[in-house]
């Protein structure tokens, strides 16, 4: 990196290329004052805001490693920018001279052709140019299409459409196909804006602590950078690669009845995983869960739940639960906590309560380190771990109110709204670590920020809806994956088939095998009844889905010696196990912007059906590389699309014809 200062402004270079550019007639600082309104619904946000200033900070006076930007050469700093190089990469740290500001812009030169990636978990677009993405953890919403009557109906009935923006995961942190990476520490709203032409621009409803550009000589250098920088997960527990995680409630007898079937119809189980493990309640939705994280408090559903724990890990299996940062008002835990005062408070100094749909809760204050310690020892300790339970659903980490709310370490929930994720991670992460389960325990979350990888070893699409919807059915997945992948999060999965079923949106049978056969080409294959169990299909519902569920456990098992090896490259390296094809073949700009295809680790190429009623699909193999067909054994030459047969069964994967693993590969049609 090379600092180029002239009159009133300067560069940085990187060899030959231009990262940053600040000068007078083109400045690439501004500061303002804006009062914003954001109310939350159910995990849902209204988000306006009433600009009242933008200050272009043209003039840059540089004083060593300081430069002090003003509107002009004789007018006071009105923000310092510190920057630091180091090798190939720089750093700015920031400091306004006027409390007042509360707006920030940066522009990062852009170029007409450029791609761009990452800002956390995108459902919608992978590349992100062309668009700007506000970053706000929230619900993602229900269709996610403001064209489609589910939406519609969403946001008539409960302000819960969302938009394709919207995401439980945001980032503010990208990725350019110039081979740099750029990442702005704040926790406050963002919004990055990729629309221009000739700039990226970057704006925070404050400002920053810093600006971190990071650049590469590969893409999965950059990738290695940046999961070194936000914290690597740990390699994910032999017990997982024994088969799906079945997600199966109802209750004792309904849970392991079904867990029997399964297993006599040959399905491979690596875990039972029952949300209501601690009771449940009817609402509007659906069912819903008792949120008072306790079995000995709710023993009804399931009376004997400690010994069928033992009886399942004498067979292998693990058993896995549910818990969310929340204690119902109606429930044991409540008082408790309350009494102890490790429930965040209103501005009236009483319990905060938040609606969560018919119910109400009260949230454990994340920011008093003696609330997170009580949550970790009470709940995810004695009340879990000591009981057996090996890895849950953290749910629920982005509904921390921005109104209404005091924290114990005393700053605005608007700005620890986005950093609640973490905190939540982090609760989890101390409690498995004190119990010296981590590497064996297996939490997974939807909700993230900037630090979730340090402590999340297990990502989960969110609720998409049980449909093939463009922007919130199947589809979606593969590009979550994909983008919280660039930014170091080596494992992500799904429910099989979807979740959120609404105003008679329901669940096929064939919508839930092409969901399954994607998942068996994936970390962590897991099923979900949805919100409405008995309105939708399930795995167990006919003889034919029993057996291709099963065959896709089988392909998921043989698979194991492979995602193994790609789980050891994840904690050395921070190496996402789906990958996307850019990663690998940075030759070819046709990888760039697809994000309905994957690698699955370097050397296999999955391109799931996402369409209902098809026989036969379409996928790209890339350039400088021979392909083989898996099912068919059929090696094709790289560099073109190709329309092969797919019926159910057989999903469109492919592996490089020369790899050191292709007889594990070439196995796979015969199972």
């Amino acid at each position: 990196m090379q600092l180029i200062a002239f009159d009133g402004g300067f560069e940085i270079r990187h060899d030959t290329q231009q990262l940053f550019l600040h000068k007078a007639g083109s400045p690439a600082f501004f500061v303002g004052c804006g009062i914003e309104k954001i109310e939350m619904y159910r995990g849902n946000f209204d988000i306006e805001d009433y600009l009242e200033s933008r200050i272009a900070l043209t003039h840059a006076r540089i004083e060593g490693n300081r430069i002090a930007l003003s509107t002009a050469p004789d007018q006071t700093a009105l923000l310092t920018a510190t920057l630091k190089i180091d090798g190939d990469d720089f750093k700015f740290t920031f400091e306004t001279h006027d409390p007042r500001l509360n707006r920030f812009w940066l522009r990062l030169p852009a170029q007409k052709q450029e791609h761009v990636w990452g800002c956390g978990e995108q459902m919608s677009y992978f590349d992100l140019r062309g668009r700007h993405f506000p970053l706000w953890t929230s619900e993602p919403g229900v269709g996610r299409d403001k064209s489609t009557e589910i939406t519609f109906k969403s946001d008539v009935t409960g302000k819960a459409g969302g938009d394709y923006y919207h995401t439980n995961y945001p980032q503010p942190t990208f990725i350019s196909s110039r081979r740099y990476a750029a990442h702005i520490e704040t926790t406050a709203y963002a919004d990055f804006d990729f629309r221009h032409e000739h700039f990226h621009e970057l704006q925070v409803w404050a400002v920053p602590d810093a600006l971190e550009i990071r650049s590469g000589k590969t893409f999965l250098d950059l990738v290695s950078k940046l999961s070194e920088r936000f914290g690597r997960q740990p390699k994910l527990p032999e017990w997982v690669y024994k088969g799906a995680i079945l997600g199966l409630k109802g209750g004792e007898t309904n849970t392991f009845t079904r867990l029997d079937n399964a297993l006599n119809h040959g399905i491979k189980v690596s875990a039972v995983w029952s949300e209501d493990w601690c009771g449940l309640r009817q609402t509007s939705f659906g069912s819903r869960l008792f949120w008072d994280w306790s079995w000995q408090d709710h023993q009804a559903r399931y009376p004997n739940l400690p010994q069928k724990i033992r009886e399942l890990e004498a067979r292998g299996i693990a058993f896995m639960a549910y818990a969310t940062p929340h204690l119902c008002s109606d429930g044991a835990l409540f008082p408790i906590a309350e009494e102890k005062g490790y429930l965040a408070l209103d501005d009236s100094g009483k319990t905060a309560l938040v609606d969560f749909g018919e119910f109400h809760c009260g949230i454990i204050d994340l920011t008093l380190p003696e609330a997170a310690q009580w949550y970790g020892d009470t709940v995810i300790r004695k009340n879990m771990l000591e009981m057996g339970i090996k890895g849950w659903m953290a749910d629920f980490g982005e509904y921390l109110p921005t109104d209404n709310v005091r924290l114990a370490n005393g700053v605005d929930a608007k700005l620890m709204h986005n950093a609640w994720p973490v905190l939540w991670a982090k609760c989890n992460a101390d409690a498995v670590e004190a119990a010296g389960q981590t590497g064996e325990a297996l939490y997974f979350m939807r909700a993230g920020y900037t630090g979730t990888q340090r402590y999340c070893p297990l990502l989960w699409a969110g609720d998409q809806s049980v449909d093939w919807s463009r922007h919130d059915g199947l589809v979606t997945v593969i590009s979550g994956a994909l983008s919280s992948g660039m930014l170091g999060n080596a494992y992500h999965h799904s429910d099989i088939g979807g979740y959120t079923s609404l105003f008679g949106n329901r669940r096929s049978k064939e919508l839930f095998e092409r969901w399954a056969e994607m998942a068996a080409f994936t970390p962590v294959m897991r099923t979900h009844e949805s919100n409405r169990p008995g309105e939708n299909f399930q795995f167990d519902h006919d003889a034919a889905t029993l057996a291709h569920f099963a065959r896709m456990t089988r392909i998921y098992c043989h698979l194991a010696p492979y995602l193994k090896q790609l789980s050891a490259e994840a904690a050395d390296k921070g190496y996402p196990v789906q990958r996307a094809m850019l990663l690998h073949f940075e030759h070819d700009p046709e990888t760039y912007a697809n994000q309905e295809q994957y690698m699955y680790g370097p050397d296999l190429l999955v391109a799931p059906v996402h369409k209902p009623g098809v026989a036969e699909w379409t996928s790209y193999l890339p350039a400088g590389e021979d392909w083989v067909h898996v099912w068919s054994g059929r090696k094709i030459t790289g560099g073109q699309r190709i329309t092969l047969p797919a019926p159910i069964g057989q999903p469109p994967v492919f592996y490089r014809a020369h790899s050191r693993w292709a007889e594990l590969f070439s196995e796979l049609a015969a199972l």
